[in-house]
């Protein structure tokens, strides 16, 4: 039986410190295949022209390819390179939720993803990803320092 494991990146070092730990734990398993994941943050509300909509829409796309050409495809690469099964995807949205529904989604048994704080008034009131994550995720969540 092959295991998914969903690595959430983020742009950092903590990101790469995940990716580093996805890849030693899936060292040790006989059939593992890692999907490489960046969410960007994204909240469907919004008041808007019709105009501003169209030039958002824009916008999002110039952020996926933008985060998929930066994070996720070099992730990927060096990952087969390394010789690991993996393959990655890029989406908008709320961070913690779409990174469970893909993991959901996608088979994943196990997500793994780096510590990241959000600061001040902001974490007061929403928490951090990581947080939200750990705490409603459908899969074990491991998170590197």
């Amino acid at each position: 039986m092959t295991v998914k494991i969903v690595i959430g990146l983020d742009g950092t070092d903590t990101g790469e410190r995940a990716l580093a730990f996805a890849k030693d734990l899936a060292s040790r398993m006989e059939a593992c295949e890692l999907l490489a994941v960046y969410i960007i943050e994204w909240s469907p509300f919004t008041f808007q022209t019709a105009e501003e909509n169209e030039q958002r829409h824009k916008r999002r796309e110039e952020e996926i390819n933008l985060a998929r050409t930066r994070i996720v495809d070099p992730a990927v690469a060096a990952l087969k390179a390394a010789g690991f099964n993996a393959s990655g995807l890029v989406r908008h949205g709320d961070v913690a939720e779409t990174l469970n529904k893909l993991t959901v989604e996608n088979g994943g048994s196990q997500i793994i993803v780096g510590r990241t704080s959000a600061d001040g008034f902001t974490k007061r009131i929403f928490g951090s990803a990581t947080q939200n994550l750990v705490m409603h995720a459908d899969v074990p969540v491991t998170v590197v320092g």
